[in-house]
């Protein structure tokens, strides 16, 4: 490992660690980052789609059945020459699907089967675990995305939400047009699209108000639940999609329940307007290259990025989204090995330790709750690498290759679909990864109580064997603490060691933590980054595990023979390097529950005492901040 300059990481110990590498790197142009994280996905894509060709090629066996629809449908993705021979064709039947509507009753008529299939829905219907009962799974209510990333866009103080909605417009009077619509009908139903999307802008959620899990869970009665709107029948679609009535549904969007009626009634022309544009932009990427192209324009232009991924990129792509869980198995498997398995499951529970060592001895958290935590931390699921089994929904999953592409989807959404919304009722299923193990990252469900890690992102910079303790303690030590720090952080503590949204905190000690939230809230929000400002409330919560993460790592690391502080903290910065483009920057701002990566590794390391004995910091350096001033909750 490179050693770090000490006097410079007292300015900025992000810099020090990351800073020539920042002179040199470029940004990929299809890309909005790169750098961390991005670079091992970018090791991850090179390698499963080598992978992926020669078993499309032959030269290399296919391990099972259900990877040979994998296969297929990356095959059939990667045939561009195919789809420029069948043209538009497949996507102008869809539209004129579409066109046909005449009123709310031909939509209903159609849409329970249009909903197996994937298609734009008024309303967003979901299965996951009931917050209030996580045994088993329970329905979801929530609304259709917006055009636009987040409700703040539409903030007359938004610059940048009129730049973004012409963009779109241009974009998708342009699809339409390449679709076969005149010019002038291309222009109406586009501008009939935003103005439904600005029908629903009042009722929704922003960013910051969904990273309140405890406002998710608004159970209504079935019985009320369809008296929300006489426009569409609720009733009919929820029972065709589960095979009950449920006894309630759970409404994550109360408002905009409030305000379906409101927003459907009198407005079906602009409804059609914008089911039109939803199919466009949704479909284009499965057509001919040059609708693929101009389909991306607007994605690209949210990101920064200069163009699109190329022919095999979205052929991989693609094949994830459907296959990521056979995929990911696979890769687990042939790159992920026994040693290094057993490895990370002895840093999990050397961090499961460390936290009940904190528990313990808590001197704020009273008797209580405290022994209520080390319960949830007793019974916590740890998944690491890749599943042991997959779900049976796999093997059902076909690759029709007779069929064009638009085609060969259609029909595995509906298998995928109607498996989802069997499983309401049922029990719930904690092996069921919601994760792709080929992926680089690692989460941690409240619901569910467990936390997961993938055997993707179990590599250097973040794990190896070749690396030291303190070093693999401050890259992927700290993630698996910041999972675990999510089951008590202001999402998680709400929820017991079942998953179960309950309060098992007493009000003295809830007070107190929103008290130590506050602090973590004011220490992140208003930083300056990408030409804008951090929202400390929209980020509290990742950065609460970020907090409990690095700490507990810590403890961790000091208990291995080669514990070195440097090591350990620059690891820390490193695992956070990224470079990216402003656009992309600026767009996480708005919408991402994380703070920057560079605020991520600078801030936090501030809080603790340990950071300023490894650099020797002291006041009058950058990376000071005053004892009162640094932020503890576990």
């Amino acid at each position: 490992m490179t050693q770090v300059d000490l006097t410079a990481a007292k300015a900025d110990l992000y810099q020090a660690v990351n800073g020539e590498w920042e002179q040199t790197a470029r940004v990929p142009a299809d890309k909005p980052a790169t750098g961390g994280f991005n670079d091992l996905v970018k090791e991850v894509e090179e390698t499963l789609m080598d992978d992926l060709d020669a078993m499309a090629n032959g030269q290399k066996e296919i391990p099972d059945a259900r990877m040979e629809e994998a296969v297929k449908l990356y095959a059939l993705a990667k045939d561009f020459d195919r789809r420029e021979k069948e043209g538009v064709a497949p996507l102008v039947k869809e539209l004129e699907e579409v066109e046909a509507l005449s009123d709310y009753q031909d939509y209903v008529a159609k849409w329970p089967e249009w909903a197996l299939l994937g298609k734009p829905s008024p309303v967003s219907f979901d299965i996951d675990p009931d917050m209030k009962m996580a045994t088993e799974y329970g329905l979801f209510f929530g609304a259709p995305g917006l055009i636009l990333p987040e409700k703040g866009y539409y903030q007359a103080d938004n610059s940048q939400g009129p730049k973004l909605l012409a963009l779109w417009s241009g974009m998708v009077e342009k699809l339409f047009v390449l679709a076969g619509f005149e010019k002038n009908r291309a222009h109406q139903v586009t501008e009939e699209a935003k103005q439904f999307d600005a029908l629903l802008v009042p009722h929704v959620k922003s960013a910051e108000e969904r990273a309140d899990y405890s406002k998710m869970y608004n159970p209504v009665a079935f019985c009320d639940f369809v008296k929300a709107t006489d426009q569409v029948d609720l009733a009919k679609m929820v029972t065709e999609l589960v095979g009950v009535e449920p006894a309630k549904v759970i409404v994550t969007e109360p408002n905009y329940l409030t305000a379906l009626n409101e927003v459907l009634q009198d407005h079906f022309s602009l409804f059609k307007s914008w089911l039109l544009a939803k199919t466009v932009t949704g479909n284009a990427s499965l057509l001919t290259d040059e609708l693929r192209i101009l389909g991306g324009e607007y994605s690209r232009a949210l990101s920064g990025s200069k163009e699109a991924v190329n022919h095999r990129k979205f052929a991989y792509y693609l094949t994830m989204s459907y296959f990521g869980q056979v995929i990911g198995k696979y890769y687990g498997e042939a790159y992920f090995g026994p040693d290094a398995k057993q490895d990370v499951e002895h840093m999990v529970h050397q961090m499961i330790n460390v936290y009940k060592q904190r528990l313990t001895n808590n001197d704020w958290l009273s008797s209580a709750t405290r022994q209520k935590a080390v319960v949830k931390l007793d019974t916590l699921g740890i998944q690491v690498g890749y599943p042991a089994k997959i779900p049976t929904v796999y093997d059902q999953l076909k690759v029709d290759d007779s069929l064009n592409l638009m085609g060969a989807l259609a029909a595995l959404n509906r298998v995928a679909v109607a498996e989802n919304f069997h499983r309401f009722g049922k029990a719930v299923d904690k092996t069921r990864w919601e994760m792709s193990a080929a992926t680089v990252n690692a989460y941690y469900h409240p619901f569910m109580n467990i936390i997961v890690f993938p055997a993707a992102i179990l590599q250097a910079p973040f794990y190896s064997l070749k690396q030291s303790a303190s070093q693999n303690y401050g890259g992927i030590g700290a993630v698996i603490a910041h999972e675990i720090s999510h089951a008590f952080d202001n999402n998680g503590a709400l929820f017991d060691e079942f998953g179960n949204l309950n309060n098992w905190w007493t009000e003295e000690d809830q007070a107190h933590f929103r008290t130590l939230a506050q602090d973590m809230i004011k220490e992140f929000d208003g930083l300056p980054y990408a030409g804008q400002t951090v929202n400390g409330k929209l980020t509290v919560s990742e950065n609460i595990a970020d907090a409990g993460g690095l700490s507990c790592a810590l403890s961790a690391a000091k208990q291995e023979e080669d514990y070195d502080l440097v090591a350990f903290f620059t690891n820390w910065a490193r695992i956070w390097r990224m470079k990216a483009r402003e656009q992309y920057m600026q767009l996480l701002l708005a919408v991402d529950v994380h703070a920057p990566n560079k605020l991520r590794a600078n801030v936090q390391v501030q809080n603790l005492t340990e950071f300023y004995q490894a650099f020797g910091v002291e006041e009058g350096d950058a990376m000071y901040k005053a004892p009162a001033d640094r932020v503890h909750i576990w």
